[in-house]
C-alpha cells in the first residue's frame, strides 16, 4: 500500500530537486531523456532521482518511498523494477565477462529466438536502444529501395531522419506525440525526405502518396493510444505491394504488450521489418531489428556497426525476459491490469463529473482531460495529489507484471479522492490556485 506522505515528510523532499538544478547546470536539458525531467510532472516538487527500486515501489534520495503508477522506467521495465530472474541471468553474464575480442553466442541464439517468434523474419540486426535501431532500420530500407523519401507516422525517437521533417520550418511533428522538436543541426540536405501522416487517417495517406510517388518506406508505431484500423493497414499494404515500398513497424513502445512480440501478430498484418527497444530487456539496453533477409542483407551494402552492440548483458537479459514473458503469458496480465485501471478511472469520472478520455491500448492505458487549455493544469494537480499519496503518477500507465490487482484497487482508492479535489477545483474554476508548482510542459523546450 502506499503510503500517505504528510506535510513534513513532502517538505523534505529536496535532494532530488537539488540535484536536478546541479544536473541542468552540467548536462544540457539536465538529463539523457526528456520524459525524466521533473517539467514533464510537477516541476518543483517531482522527486527526480531515484536511490533502489524493485516491484513497482521506488526509493528517491531522500528514502521515501513511491509506488510506481506512472512510467515503469519508460515502459522498460515490463516484469517490474529488478525482476530475480533477469537480475540472476545477468550477474552470472558479468561474472563470466561481457565484452572480449571474441563475441557472444548469446547474440545467435537471441537472433534465433526472435527469428522464431517472428516467423515472416529471417535476420536480425541489435543495437542498444530503440532512437538508435530506428536510424538503423530506416538506413537499411533506405539501401534497400535506393529511394530516400520515408513516409511515417508516429513518435520514432531523436535521429536527423524523424526531426527532418521539421526542415520546411512548420511543426510537422506537432501530432506525433511531442511539439516543439526542432531540426536545429539537422542537415539542410535532408528537407523533403520525411513525411508524416495522421494514424489511421487512410485519405491522408492516400494523398502524401499521391504527391510524392517516390516515397521509398512507410514507418508505422503499432501501436500507443489505439490499435491500426483494418482499412489503414490495408491501404498501408496495398500501396505498399504496388509501389514495392518497404514496410517498418516501430514495436518500441507496443511490443510485446499485447501478445509474444508485434502487435502486428495480432492484426495480422506482415511487415518488412519489426523493431523491438524498451520491454525486451526490462530495464536492460537491447533493441532488435527483426525482418525478411532479402531486405536486411541490404546493411551489408551499408557501413552500420558499433562496438556495443555486440556487449552480452543485453542479449542475455533480453533472452531472460523473453522467456518469462512468454512462460507467464505476461501480456494477459498487462491487458487485464490496464483495463482495471481504465475503467476505474472511467468510472470515478462519471461519479465527480469529470470529462476524460480513455484510450484503447490497455498496456500502456491512458487518460486524457478534456478541458481543452486547462488540461495541462489539471493533469499536473493529479499528479501533485498523487504524489502527496506515495504515488509517482501520471495520465498514462505503463502497466507492468508487478502491478497486482491489489495494487491497482488502493491506487484507484487514492484517485477516488484526488478526483474529488480536482472535480471541486474545476467547479469552482481554482485549478491553478490548488497547484503547488509551475504546470508541467507537454512538449519540448530549453531548460536553461
Amino acid at each position: 500500500m502506499a503510503m500517505n506522505l504528510n506535510n513534513s515528510k513532502k517538505d523534505k523532499i529536496n535532494k532530488g530537486l537539488k540535484m536536478w538544478e546541479q544536473a541542468k547546470k552540467l548536462i544540457p536539458g539536465g538529463n539523457g531523456l526528456l520524459s525524466k525531467r521533473p517539467e514533464r510532472y510537477a516541476p518543483d516538487i517531482w522527486p527526480a532521482y531515484f536511490s533502489k527500486a524493485k516491484g513497482v515501489e521506488v526509493w528517491d534520495l531522500d528514502n521515501i518511498k513511491y509506488i510506481d503508477m506512472a512510467y515503469m522506467g519508460v515502459g522498460t521495465s515490463i516484469l517490474g523494477y529488478s525482476d530475480n530472474d533477469v537480475d540472476a541471468a545477468v550477474k552470472t553474464a558479468i561474472d563470466r565477462g561481457i565484452n572480449t575480442t571474441l563475441n557472444a553466442p548469446e547474440e545467435v541464439y537471441l537472433a534465433k529466438k526472435l527469428v522464431e517468434l517472428n516467423p515472416f523474419a529471417g535476420s536480425v540486426k541489435f543495437t542498444r536502444t530503440g532512437g538508435e535501431a530506428m536510424a538503423v532500420t530506416v538506413r537499411i530500407a533506405r539501401a534497400y529501395t535506393g529511394r530516400d523519401k520515408v513516409a511515417f507516422s508516429g513518435y520514432h525517437g531523436w535521429c536527423d531522419w524523424y526531426l527532418a521533417a521539421n526542415l520546411s520550418g512548420e511543426n510537422k511533428l506537432e501530432g506525433h506525440l511531442l511539439p516543439g522538436l526542432f531540426p536545429k543541426g539537422v542537415p539542410a540536405g535532408l528537407r523533403g525526405t520525411a513525411l508524416p501522416f495522421e494514424y489511421n487517417n487512410v485519405e491522408a495517406f492516400k494523398e502524401l502518396v499521391s504527391r510524392h510517388k517516390d516515397i521509398g518506406t512507410i514507418v508505422i508505431e503499432g501501436a500507443r493510444y489505439s490499435l491500426p484500423s483494418r482499412e489503414f493497414i490495408q491501404v498501408i499494404k496495398s500501396v505498399a505491394q504496388e509501389n514495392k515500398m518497404v514496410v517498418i513497424f516501430d514495436e518500441i513502445t507496443s511490443g510485446w504488450r499485447i501478445t509474444d512480440g508485434g502487435v502486428y501478430k495480432k492484426i495480422g498484418f506482415q511487415p518488412d521489418i519489426v523493431v523491438y527497444g524498451k520491454a525486451m530487456g526490462n530495464g536492460f539496453a537491447i533493441a532488435a531489428i527483426v525482418g525478411r533477409h532479402e531486405v536486411m542483407d541490404a546493411a551489408q551494402d551499408s557501413f552500420i556497426s558499433s562496438t556495443f552492440w555486440t556487449e552480452r548483458v543485453g542479449f542475455v537479459a533480453a533472452l531472460a525476459t523473453i522467456k518469462k514473458l512468454i512462460q507467464n503469458k505476461v501480456w494477459e496480465h498487462l491487458i487485464g491490469v490496464g483495463t482495471k485501471i481504465g475503467e476505474g478511472w472511467e468510472s470515478l469520472a462519471k461519479k465527480y463529473s469529470i470529462k476524460l478520455h480513455v484510450t484503447d491500448f490497455k498496456p500502456l492505458i491512458t487518460m486524457k482531460f478534456e478541458y481543452d487549455k486547462l488540461n495541462s493544469a489539471i493533469a499536473t494537480l493529479f499528479i501533485q495529489e498523487m504524489l502527496k499519496k506515495g504515488y509517482l503518477a501520471s495520465t498514462s500507465v505503463y502497466v507492468s507484471y508487478a502491478h497486482t490487482n491489489k495494487i491497482v484497487e488502493q491506487y484507484l482508492k487514492s484517485v477516488d479522492e484526488v478526483f474529488a479535489i480536482i472535480s471541486e477545483a474545476i467547479n469552482t474554476d481554482s485549478v491553478y490556485q490548488k497547484l503547488e508548482t509551475k504546470v508541467k510542459e507537454e512538449g519540448f523546450k530549453r531548460l536553461t
